[in-house]
């Protein structure tokens, strides 16, 4: 059985082949990454690695040549050209004749408002059209979202939201990661729909939890919209990245994100990893 996954040199696609390589022997295991010099030390383990360019419908037919399962990693980018490239990746997934497609979507996919949405409903869409039996794999939000903003922590700002008392299930990139290697590389998951989220809290609740870790209390400073994205400004953010934060502000103020599940405990046998092991985790990373 060949099993592929697209974006492997990505964050999350990285830590997903990582799992793989530890639950199935490596020659089961094939990649399909645009620029495939950035795997060579994938292809130095043994792994098969294909090139494959979402933008580049052609490239994925032989990049999806004799694979049985399939993980469409979804794309970044606006959301007219994600659904673009996830259309090309499963008409090639089509073509190919897989026979299992996992695909990394979002919270609520379907009925989510959420500005992110777009790509990934119309992308569950479209599998389904296929017929081809899948998994979606509704990933929440990473923690490691959060790192600018923990940063701004450390060097003594607050925790600065937009988003009110809108919750958020946080996890880790690897808990997602691993859900996603089970779902690919195991049995029984044909046609199913996996919410993935990790315990849903506040802002005032997130940053009780980073204090605790860092030892000192972290205020919330709780302002409107215009406000945080001045606030984003002189903060040194890229000016083309400030839209997209405070469009995440409003979707959580709005309960787009506010998913309770226990879909992680289905697929990983525990709950999600607690958020204060995960803040843990990664303000040793960056401190």
């Amino acid at each position: 059985m060949k099993m592929l996954v697209t974006g492997a040199t990505g964050k999350l696609g990285s830590k997903i082949v990582e799992s793989l390589l530890k639950k199935v022997p490596v020659n089961q295991l094939a990649v399909s990454v645009r620029n495939p010099e950035k795997a060579e030390g994938l292809r130095a383990r043994g792994v098969d690695v294909r090139q494959g360019d979402f933008d580049h419908p052609e490239t994925l037919d032989e990049a999806f040549s004799g694979v049985d399962r399939l993980l469409i990693n979804s794309a970044d980018g606006d959301n007219e050209t994600r659904i673009l490239q996830h259309t090309n990746a499963v008409a090639a997934a089509e073509r190919a004749g897989v026979n299992f497609i996992a695909y990394t979507s979002v919270a609520n996919a379907m009925e989510s408002k959420l500005f992110l949405a777009p790509p990934h409903k119309a992308t569950e869409e479209a599998i389904i059209k296929t017929g081809i039996p899948y998994s979606f794999l509704r990933n929440n939000w990473y923690l490691e979202n959060e790192i600018p903003s923990i940063q701004g922590v450390l060097a003594g700002a607050p925790w600065v939201t937009s988003a009110g008392s809108g919750k958020v299930g946080w996890a880790l990139q690897q808990d997602y990661a691993d859900a996603a290697a089970n779902v690919l590389s195991g049995e029984g998951h044909e046609n199913t729909i996996y919410e993935l989220s990790g315990k849903i809290l506040t802002q005032e609740e997130f940053a009780k939890v980073l204090g605790t870790v860092l030892g000192k209390e972290v205020p919330v400073k709780q302002v409107n919209d215009e406000t945080y994205a001045d606030i984003m400004k002189g903060a040194g953010v890229p000016d083309v990245l400030i839209p997209f934060l405070v469009k995440i502000q409003e979707g959580i103020r709005e309960g787009a994100l506010e998913i309770e599940s226990n879909d992680f405990e289905k697929l990983l046998g525990r709950p999600a990893t607690p958020i204060s092991d995960g803040l843990t985790q990664i303000v040793k990373g960056i401190s």
